[in-house]
């Protein structure tokens, strides 16, 4: 059932009051700014949700026609036909959504992201890190990319850079008769963040997913496996370091945990961090941020603003515990 109730300012600020007292003034960007333009375009929404309800059940009853068709015909091109022409129903009736979704992203999180200083690109064409992000390992090789949803900015002294990245690898393969075929793989689709410290660090040190037996194998050149004490992060994550010393600073209790919950709040998995240069470098897959939720509930509803904010307080609440990390390391490292 379709939620149909108005939000108010004191509605966000009931859903946004477990968040860090820094969020709270958003209930007021919210009513000034944010609201009012989200209105706007709630009428389109209902229109365009309208027809995406209609574009299903006439593609449901293409599909029982088809269904039916097969049945007494004895012809499965027709249930083939009738497939296909309720996924481009479906689709159609979809695409009026998605716009109005690429809007309310727009006019959400830009103002969001602005009133924390920072920027907010829905395209932003290749992310010049990305290339770091595969020399280090925490993304492979590839031969085709696209990139969303870039946040920038700099929080506690800290330049971060976050975004999503879908990289796809070419591969051919060859029949008996000699026929080549090329087809593209995606090797990785997920969160890329880089935070800069403007300070070097003085080793590097991998944290990769557990490959169980295989990790005897996985060492980098010129790593050696962590000595860590918490047996619950070392059950998940693997950790490769050039300095010990510094590694156990970095890695305390707090970020382990942070880390481990990542994979929760980017809604992806196989986390994968490089400490390296005076920068840090975090990859999940499959996670999706910033994204204005169901096109099926009002666009100015409490609980979209809401999401959008836990997903800003996830990424400032991990860069807070690795710069305290860095700090760490300064004050104790030898």
């Amino acid at each position: 059932m379709t939620d149909t109730s108005p939000a108010s300012a004191s509605d966000l600020k009931a859903a946004i009051s477990h968040l860090p007292e820094e969020f709270h003034s958003f209930a007021d960007l919210f009513e000034d700014q944010i609201r009012p333009a989200l209105q706007e375009r709630e009428a389109d929404r209902i229109v365009a949700q309208k027809r995406a309800i209609q574009c299903r059940w006439a593609a449901g009853a293409v599909v029982a026609a088809g269904v039916v068709g097969w049945i007494f015909f004895q012809e499965f091109w027709i249930a083939g036909v009738a497939g296909f022409l309720a996924f481009i129903l479906v689709a159609g009736g979809e695409y009026g959504l998605n716009q109005i979704g690429k809007e309310a992203k727009g006019l959400i999180v830009v103002p969001i992201a602005e009133s924390l200083g920072a920027r907010f690109t829905i395209s932003p064409g290749k992310v010049a890190s990305i290339d770091k992000h595969r020399e280090l390992g925490v993304v492979p090789r590839w031969d085709r990319d696209k990139y969303e949803d870039l946040l920038t900015g700099q929080r506690r002294g800290v330049d971060f850079e976050l975004f999503e990245a879908h990289l796809e690898e070419r591969r051919t393969t060859r029949d008996s008769r000699g026929n080549t075929r090329t087809t593209w793989v995606t090797v990785f689709r997920g969160q890329c963040l880089r935070l800069d410290f403007h300070k070097t660090f003085y080793g590097r040190t991998l944290v990769t997913r557990d490959a169980g037996f295989f990790n005897r194998f996985s060492a980098p050149r010129g790593m050696q496996r962590a000595g860590l004490e918490d047996p619950v992060f070392e059950k998940i994550f693997e950790v490769y370091t050039t300095d010990q010393v510094e590694s156990r600073y970095l890695l305390t209790p707090d970020l382990m945990q942070r880390l481990v919950d990542l994979e929760k709040t980017f809604k992806g998995g196989k986390l994968k961090a490089c400490f390296d240069g005076g920068e840090v470098f975090i990859t999940v897959e499959g996670g999706n941020l910033f994204e204005p939720g169901s096109m099926f509930r009002p666009l100015d509803s409490s609980d979209r603003i809401r999401e959008l904010l836990e997903d800003f307080h996830a990424v400032f609440t991990l860069i807070d515990e690795v710069t305290a990390g860095r700090i760490r390391v300064e004050e104790n490292h030898p």
